[in-house]
């Protein structure tokens, strides 16, 4: 009688439980992570939408406006555009520091008359409401 290696029976063992391991730590990582927002930089009228983490860039005249919320198709921050003369709203990916872009925007857009941050949640918490709105959901809209 002959009896295998301790090796060759050890290490495929070990290596499909490894393997298996991985595999169950991806599949609950694809679980918890929440799904990918989509993305349309492609500017819509404001109406019907009701942003509650923006950015907001205001221009003087309807041109700026609409050249500007074209301009935002590239951008990879950019979630979703919309207008609402003479100002774009920008609903921004997931993880972006709106503040920072906001300052990013002001140097970028010289034209515009101001460029300031939606943050509802933020504005509710230094407010320190009592009944507080409801929280902003990730899509950055209500």
């Amino acid at each position: 009688m002959t009896h295998k290696p301790l090796s060759r029976t050890v290490l495929p063992a070990a290596a499909t439980a490894l393997a298996a391991g991985a595999g169950l730590a991806f599949f609950v990582a694809a679980l918890v992570r929440p799904p990918a927002l989509p993305v349309d930089t492609n500017p819509a009228p404001l109406a019907g939408h009701t942003p509650c983490a923006a950015v907001v860039l205001v221009f003087p005249a309807g041109e700026d406006t609409w050249a500007a919320a074209r301009s935002f198709r590239d951008d990879p921050k950019a979630r979703r555009v919309f207008v609402d003369p003479p100002s774009v709203f920008l609903l921004a990916v997931p993880g972006t520091d709106l503040k920072a872009w906001a300052r990013e925007l002001h140097s970028r857009y010289r034209t515009a008359e101001r460029v300031t941050v939606i943050d509802a949640d933020a504005a509710a918490a230094q407010l320190k409401l009592t009944a507080p709105p409801p929280k902003c959901p990730r899509e950055g809209e209500y």
